[in-house]
């Protein structure tokens, strides 16, 4: 499983935080599970900023689902009082099952009814010890999701291949390097990522390259940038920053000075 942290930009403010592998049984839809728990003061709020993987969410909270679609941007959560979620990082190949166009849901969130799932998530949660009302929620999540998704197709499976090796494999830097690898066309590969992310192979790439520019510049703070540029296929270090003010408006080095800070 990936980095625990990776796409989270200040992980200092986490409030209580799990990643949990899924199960095999649903490996073909599912990255993991993640399921933050939070208590917060009165009065106060907790900002969780995030360079979001380049895929859909679906997301179980005490009082709605909801499915997240791709992102283009950074995003937040304030979160506020006491509570949880429990969220899927769903792989391209579940993406039929709840949208035939997941472009459409980009940068958005729709509520969804699905009063079974809800339910079960819910009363998992609702357990005492913390280690096993998590695995129980998953447990839950991943049975509904196997009475749920019709059977994975083979260009589904594909979907997956690319996405995977598009969000993982620092040598591929083009969609042509993806296309090779994979034995299929760039055209192939532009119409999976429209049917089952909703987002380019080219920004799947520019994700993944930016996801690992910030943890490096959070986590190395003796790397210079210029070297950080060199080590992710950028042109040069004004190309990081480049993609640094676009899509996270901010610099590298303000990110850098400020990442660990207190909250603003």
């Amino acid at each position: 499983m990936a980095n625990p942290f990776k796409g989270i930009l200040y992980p200092t403010r986490l409030p209580t935080f799990h990643r949990l592998p899924a199960p095999d049984s649903v490996k073909d839809l599912v990255q993991w599970f993640w399921i933050p728990e939070w208590d917060i003061e009165p009065g106060r709020s907790s900002r969780q900023q995030l360079i979001a993987f380049a895929a859909s969410n679906l997301v179980v909270q005490p009082h709605a689902v909801e499915f997240s679609g791709p992102t283009t941007r950074t995003s937040h959560r304030d979160l506020t009082g006491h509570g949880w979620a429990v969220g899927a990082l769903l792989r391209p190949a579940a993406i039929p099952a709840f949208t035939t166009d997941p472009a459409a849901l980009r940068d958005r969130e729709v509520a969804l009814s699905l009063p079974a799932l809800q339910s079960a998530v819910v009363a998992a949660m609702g357990g005492a010890d913390p280690a096993q009302r998590r695995n129980d929620a998953v447990e839950e999540f991943t049975a509904w999701l196997l009475e749920t998704v019709a059977e994975v197709s083979p260009e589904a499976l594909l979907a997956n291949s690319m996405a995977e090796l598009l969000g993982s494999s620092p040598e591929v830097v083009r969609i042509e390097d993806a296309a090779q690898q994979l034995a299929v066309s760039p055209r192939t590969l532009q119409r999976l990522a429209k049917k089952y992310v909703g987002l380019s192979p080219a920004a799947l790439i520019r994700r993944r390259r930016l996801q690992e520019a910030a943890d490096k510049v959070r986590t190395h703070p003796g790397l210079d940038l210029a070297g950080i540029a060199a080590d992710l296929g950028y042109a040069d270090q004004a190309h990081l920053a480049n993609d640094f003010q676009r899509f996270l408006e901010f610099s590298p080095s303000s990110y850098r000075s400020t990442v660990n800070g207190p909250h603003p």
